[in-house]
């Protein structure tokens, strides 16, 4: 509770607010020239917002070189802490580890009911977002891209979608894996996930292969993936 009480009194301040907002988005480290700029505040209140947020552990920071020359720059990016606030207290962690080794306890037919769970899910949020659309409406290529942006930031992925020249396959990476603190538990939970995102393909596009390039679980900065789309 002391922990919740000192995040909510860093993020009461606007300011602070949408620097964390910034840098989560960034997917990147950030250094306090940039925070400065981007914020049209001077170096000092901006090192200032942002030794606070390190302070309860929502950045960490480390000095580098930036290939620049001059001095070494202090770089600031996300932890890896995950952040939660729920009031009053909640365990929602605690709840989904029980339910994935309920369902592993299960044996191969928990592991095919989990992934199709999955599946399932993925369908729901693409459902979801495509409601928002006209009835009927006809879907073209880059419709379908925005409706998957949509739904996959709507998911908490912070994700990036690049396209190839003939729409025939789409470039996918995810910077933040909502079930990251489970899957390195688990190895089911990346199978799971994987499912996941192929029902939200598969809603849009009649028949797709999605390839994993790179996992967080494995070491990489995010999960990236190759999608082919058959014609």
């Amino acid at each position: 509770m002391e922990q919740t009480l000192k995040i909510t009194n860093v993020l009461s301040d606007p300011t602070r607010y949408y620097i964390y907002q910034y840098i989560t988005k960034r997917h990147k480290e950030v250094t306090v020239q940039e925070v400065a700029d981007n914020f049209n505040i001077h170096p000092n209140v901006a090192r200032l917002h942002l030794s606070k947020l390190e302070d309860v552990n929502m950045l960490v920071s480390e000095t580098k070189k930036t290939g620049k020359g001059g001095r070494p720059s202090r770089l600031y990016r996300l932890s890896d802490d995950v952040i939660q606030l729920h009031f009053p207290y909640r365990d929602y962690m605690l709840l989904s580890k029980v339910a994935i080794k309920t369902m592993m306890s299960l044996g191969d037919l928990g592991k095919r009911a989990l992934f199709l769970t999955g599946k399932q899910f993925g369908t729901e949020v693409m459902e979801q977002e495509m409601a928002k659309r006209p009835v009927g409406e006809d879907l073209t290529f880059e419709d379908k891209l925005s409706i998957l942006k949509s739904a996959a930031t709507l998911a908490g992925f912070y994700p990036e979608f690049e396209a190839n020249s003939d729409n025939t396959k789409i470039y996918f990476q995810i910077f933040n894996c909502p079930f990251k603190e489970v899957a390195e538990e688990t190895e089911s939970v990346c199978s799971m996930h994987h499912e996941f995102l192929k029902g939200m393909f598969e809603t849009l596009f009649d028949s797709v292969e999605l390839i994993e390039q790179e996992n967080m679980i494995s070491g990489c900065d995010t999960c990236s993936y190759q999608v082919v789309i058959a014609n």
